[in-house]
C-alpha cells in the first residue's frame, strides 16, 4: 500500500468560545475541549485512510493553560504514526485573543484510531510519510508511546480479572 504524506490529512479547526461553553471561571469546559479533540482527530484519521474510524485510545490530554470566553480555540491535528490497522493522531490546541492577536498553547493530546471496513472489522491503513522535523520527531517517538499504551491495556485487563475474583 502506498504511503501518504502527513500534509494530506492535517486538519485545522477554529471556533469562538462563548459563555455557554465555559465554566464558573469563564474558561472553556475541559469536556468541550475533549469533544473538539475527538472530532478533529476523527476527521484527520478518516482523511488519512478514507475509511470509517473509531477512537481506540485517548492517551493523553494535557491542559497547559485556560481558554477564556471571547477567545478563539484553534486546533490542529495530524497523523504521527500508523500500524497495521491503527493510526496515532497528535492534536495541538491553542487560544487566540482576537483583540490582540496573541496566541498561546493551551493543550496537547495523542489519540489512537482504528480504521474499519464495510463490515465494521479493522481495515489496513496506509503508512504515514513524515516530511518535516516536527513530523519526524512524533514519528520517531511513536513506537514508545504505542508500547506504553499496550502495557497499560494489558495491566488494566489483568487488574480487572483480579478484581472480579
Amino acid at each position: 500500500m502506498e504511503g501518504k504524506r502527513v500534509s494530506e490529512s492535517r486538519t485545522y479547526m477554529t471556533d469562538l468560545v462563548l459563555p455557554p461553553d465555559t465554566n464558573l471561571h469563564g474558561t472553556i469546559f475541559g469536556g468541550r475541549v475533549m469533544a473538539y479533540v475527538d472530532k478533529i482527530a476523527s476527521i484527520t484519521a478518516m482523511r488519512h485512510c478514507r475509511k470509517a474510524v473509531v477512537t481506540a485510545s485517548s492517551d493523553s490530554l494535557d491542559f497547559l493553560a485556560p481558554i477564556k470566553v471571547g477567545e478563539a480555540i484553534q486546533l490542529e491535528a495530524f497523523v504521527t504514526w500508523t500500524h497495521h490497522t491503527s493510526m496515532e493522531i497528535f492534536c495541538r490546541i491553542q487560544s487566540e485573543n482576537l483583540m490582540t492577536g496573541e496566541k498561546r498553547l493551551t493543550a496537547t493530546s495523542y489519540l489512537t484510531f482504528v480504521a474499519l471496513d464495510e463490515d465494521g472489522k479493522p481495515a489496513i491503513v496506509p503508512p504515514i510519510l513524515p516530511e518535516v522535523d516536527e513530523e519526524w520527531w512524533h514519528y520517531n517517538t511513536a513506537a514508545e508511546r504505542r508500547e506504553t499504551r499496550l502495557k497499560r491495556r494489558k495491566d488494566r485487563a489483568a487488574a480487572e480479572i483480579s478484581y472480579a475474583h
